[in-house]
């Protein structure tokens, strides 16, 4: 792989190096059993664990917005059987920020809604990055009530940055959506598991995971502020971000640690998108479980344990 190759971050050059290695030997007709290239592959092995446990946070943060990383479109067609998308907030207009359809995974019938960033230049402006406008979240919403009326369970996928901060959102109720979003899902009465994919981004990420469980990727990120954010504010200095990011807790492990999540799905190979399908595997069978799980609780109990999951975070006791 080239040196100038932008799809690679820094730390996992050493990687991109050996695997080019690897290749070579396969093209130049290596028998796949060869002691040269099972010692490079074990090689290999080693080094993800190595790069891929012993992230800063910062890099984790990289890692979370990587190029190749699936996004929500391309974990639907992974995971889910069956996927019929559905548009609209039947006030204003359809956002490609937010994708929401009917769906089936193996034999169970579920609601899908997530952020989706798009894949290439002009995917990603067409759908603004993954980051939602007021029509975006009440399309969210609309669905998910109707899989409450259907008797449906819901699977959310966050993957934002945040939500869009233009004016033309603003002017249309970015607010008042949000926080209809954050009432209404504590009253849908229907199981809801959340999967944060990539990145979790303040309340854009929220509007969309108030749900019963939540589940975390490995490398994936959750925050109340982007940390270039937070280093514009506190230090008025963009390059700050690293130094921000160790401090938020954003990290899955911190997430797990601090009660804000509730499980953490492993990445496969190190990193989601060093191999997505094995990674989506994972997610699928998270989510199954998790279902089946969530099964065993009737609707009003389930809503109890929902408002108290909630309600427990950032509880203290005064010494």
């Amino acid at each position: 792989m080239p040196p100038h190759d932008t799809k690679i971050l820094d730390f996992e050059r050493p990687l991109a190096d050996l695997e080019k290695r690897i290749a070579d030997l396969e093209r130049d007709g290596y028998d796949a059993g060869s002691d040269e290239l099972r010692r490079l592959r074990a090689r290999l092995a080693a080094l993800e664990k190595k790069i891929f446990g012993d992230l800063s946070p910062w890099e984790q943060v990289l890692l979370a917005r990587h190029p190749l990383r699936p996004t929500t479109r391309g974990m639907i067609a992974m995971i889910c059987d069956e996927f019929r998308e559905l548009h609209g907030d039947r006030l204003f207009g359809d956002d490609a920020a937010v994708i929401a359809g009917l769906s089936r995974i193996g034999d169970r019938r579920v609601v899908v809604v997530g952020h989706e960033k798009g894949r290439g230049t002009r995917d990603r402006l067409k759908r603004n990055f993954g980051m939602a406008s007021p029509e975006g979240f009440r399309k969210a919403l609309r669905v998910m009530r109707m899989a409450e009326k259907f008797g449906l369970p819901i699977l959310s996928i966050v993957d934002t940055p945040g939500a869009y901060p233009g004016v033309g959102a603003e002017e249309r109720g970015q607010p008042r959506a949000i926080a209809d979003n954050l009432e209404s899902l504590f009253g849908i009465r229907t199981p809801i598991v959340v999967v944060i994919l990539g990145e979790g981004g303040s309340g854009g990420a929220l509007a969309l995971a108030i749900g019963d469980r939540i589940l975390m990727l490995e490398h994936a990120i959750y925050s109340v502020i982007s940390p270039e954010g937070c280093a514009a504010i506190l230090w008025k200095s963009r390059e700050k971000a690293p130094e921000a990011a160790a401090s938020l807790r954003l990290t899955s492990r911190d997430c797990f640690d601090l009660g804000v999540v509730d499980r953490i799905i492993g990445e496969a190979h190190g990193a989601a998108h060093r191999d997505p399908e094995a990674t989506a595997a994972a997610v699928r069978g998270a989510v199954l479980e998790e279902f089946d799980l969530l099964d065993e609780l009737p609707p009003g109990a389930l809503l109890r344990s929902r408002e108290e999951k909630f309600d427990s975070m950032g509880s203290f006791e005064a010494e």
